[in-house]
C-alpha cells in the first residue's frame, strides 16, 4: 500500500493528481482483500487498468486506487481465460499464436480484459461482447464481497455499456473469451491492417481515446445528417455515425482550451498539447463542444470517457 501516488504515469492521458492510496493487486485474492479493507475504513474505490478512456481531476483521488496486474491467462481449445489486468493487446498477440481468429480489431487497443469489459470496448464493427461467455467478477455487499459468475446476457452489454459500468459493486476479476480457429497467417494480416488504419487515423499526442460515443442513426438524426451535410450519410455505418463527424463540420478541429486541445487528426479526440494542460482543460473543452454540437445540430453528444475524482 502507497499513499500520495502520482495516478497520471498510469493513465494514457498523463493527467491528473495522487491517489490518497495506492495499491497494486497481483491475484484475485489481493483485490477481494483491498476492496474488503476499504470498505472497512470507509474509503471510497476505483478499480484502474490500463489507464485508457479515463480522466482523472487534477486534486487525484480521495480513497484507494486498486491498479489490477492480475496477468494471467489459459487457453483451452479455443476459449481464452484472461484476468482483467492483462492487456487487450497482448490477449489478442496470445490467441494469434494459437491460431485463434476474433480479437484482431483490438489490437493496438490501449486498455485491458477488465476494462474492455466493463466498456464493452470495440472497433472496426466488433465488440468484446461478442467473444464473452462469461465474467467472474467481485460482487459486493455492505463490507463483504464475494465471487461471482455472470453469463454473457447477465452482462448487460449494449454499445459502450455494460452493467459494470452502472452497477459500482460489481468488480471485473477475469473473462473468458470464445474464438474461432483461424490460420497464423491470415490473423496476422488482419492484425497489420488495423494497426495500419490505427495509425494513420490516430493522433499521436496523449489522450484518453475516443471523447464520445458514436451516435445511434435514428430517422430524425438521418434528417440533421442531411441538413447538415448531404455528404453525411457515407458515413453512417451499422446504424451510428461518428461524434467526430459533427465536431469536425461544427469546425472544432483545432479549438483549444489550456493546454487541451481538440485534434487536428480525428476531431473525436481531445489530446494533451503541452505541459501545461490539466484535467480541467479537458472537462471545460468536453463541455464547450457538447454545447455547440448541440446549440448548431441539436445533436446530443455523449462522454465515452470515465471521470474520476470529480
Amino acid at each position: 500500500m502507497q499513499e500520495n501516488m502520482p495516478l497520471a504515469p498510469y493513465t494514457t492521458y498523463k493527467l491528473g493528481g495522487p491517489a490518497r492510496y495506492f495499491f497494486s493487486a497481483n491475484t484475485a485474492e489481493e483485490i477481494k482483500r483491498a476492496v474488503e479493507v476499504a470498505k472497512e475504513l470507509n474509503l471510497p474505490i476505483f478499480i484502474l487498468g490500463g489507464g485508457s478512456n479515463i480522466l482523472i481531476n487534477d486534486d487525484g483521488f480521495k480513497g484507494l486506487v486498486i491498479k489490477t496486474e492480475n496477468k494471467q491467462l489459459e487457453i483451452s481449445g479455443k476459449v481464452i481465460k484472461a484476468g482483467a489486468g492483462i492487456f487487450l493487446g497482448l490477449a489478442v498477440l496470445h490467441a494469434w499464436q494459437n491460431n485463434l481468429s476474433g480479437l484482431e480489431w483490438a489490437i493496438g487497443v490501449p486498455g485491458t480484459i477488465g476494462g474492455a469489459v466493463r466498456g464493452n470496448a470495440g472497433a472496426f464493427g466488433a465488440s468484446i461482447s461478442d467473444n464473452v461467455i462469461s465474467v467472474h467478477a467481485l460482487k459486493i455487499t455492505g463490507k463483504q464481497a464475494e465471487v461471482i459468475t455472470l453469463t454473457k446476457e447477465q452482462c448487460g452489454f449494449d454499445y459502450r455499456e455494460s452493467i459494470f459500468k452502472k452497477d459500482n459493486d460489481l468488480i471485473i476479476l477475469s473473462a473468458e473469451l470464445k474464438l474461432n480457429s483461424g490460420a497464423g497467417a491470415e490473423i496476422k494480416k488482419q492484425m497489420l491492417e488495423f494497426i495500419n488504419k490505427r495509425c494513420s487515423g490516430h493522433p499521436k499526442f496523449p489522450s484518453a481515446g475516443c471523447s464520445f460515443k458514436n451516435v445511434m442513426v435514428t430517422d430524425e438524426i438521418r434528417e440533421k445528417i442531411k441538413a447538415i451535410n448531404q455528404e453525411g450519410e457515407q458515413k453512417i455505418k451499422m446504424g451510428k455515425i461518428g461524434a467526430g463527424w459533427f465536431i469536425d463540420q461544427a469546425g472544432l478541429k483545432g479549438y483549444k482550451i489550456g493546454g487541451a486541445q481538440v485534434s487536428e487528426e480525428h476531431a473525436n479526440f481531445i489530446v494533451k498539447v503541452d505541459d501545461a494542460a490539466r484535467a480541467e482543460h479537458v472537462v471545460m473543452l468536453i463541455s464547450y463542444v457538447k454545447q455547440q454540437v448541440r446549440d448548431k445540430f441539436g445533436v446530443q453528444l455523449q462522454e465515452e470517457v470515465q471521470y474520476v475524482g470529480f
